[in-house]
């Protein structure tokens, strides 16, 4: 059994109403049962979804790693490993390459804001907290929304 189903369909409307990202070209849609074990098979086969668009190895890295990092983030922090709770995924890729991803957990939230920096001093040894940091660091734009059970991740293909 896969743990996860899929709807895919072209379109040409953005994921955010304020957003001003190239037009559409496919949107894919996911909904994941919340296990950690879920996770690789699932970027492996996203990846190969958005593979078609044939973005630079460094591009395909950064989405690959910024996406892992968010279901993670949204299975053990937002869903707590709940097997009842799902994960909600779309990603969207624009004709001009720019993939644009949404991860939606049934979490209650967090402040994005109160979430220590992973590179002071006193947080360097620390076995987690980098997730956020990489995505950030790894996709154009970040943003999380809905009380932080939504977060919203764009990389242009340049």
């Amino acid at each position: 059994m896969r743990g996860f189903d899929m709807a895919q369909s072209p379109c040409s409307t953005a994921l955010q109403p304020d957003a001003t990202p190239s037009e559409v070209l496919v949107e894919f849609e996911y909904s994941l049962t919340s296990e950690v074990a879920m996770v690789s098979p699932f970027v492996d086969h996203a990846m190969r979804s958005i593979n078609i668009f044939r973005m630079t190895s460094d591009i395909k890295v950064d989405i690959e790693v910024a996406l892992r990092e968010a279901l993670l983030n949204a299975i053990i922090h937002g869903n707590r490993k709940d097997p009842h709770k799902h994960i909600y995924v779309t990603i969207s890729c624009g004709v001009d390459g720019e993939v644009a991803m949404t991860i939606r957990d049934e979490g209650a939230g967090f402040d994005s804001s109160s979430v220590p920096d992973p590179t002071a001093p006193e947080h360097r040894m620390s076995t987690h907290g980098r997730g956020i940091y990489l995505m950030r660091a790894l996709m154009d734009e970040v943003s999380f929304e809905e009380r932080g059970t939504v977060v919203y991740m764009r990389k242009s293909p340049s």
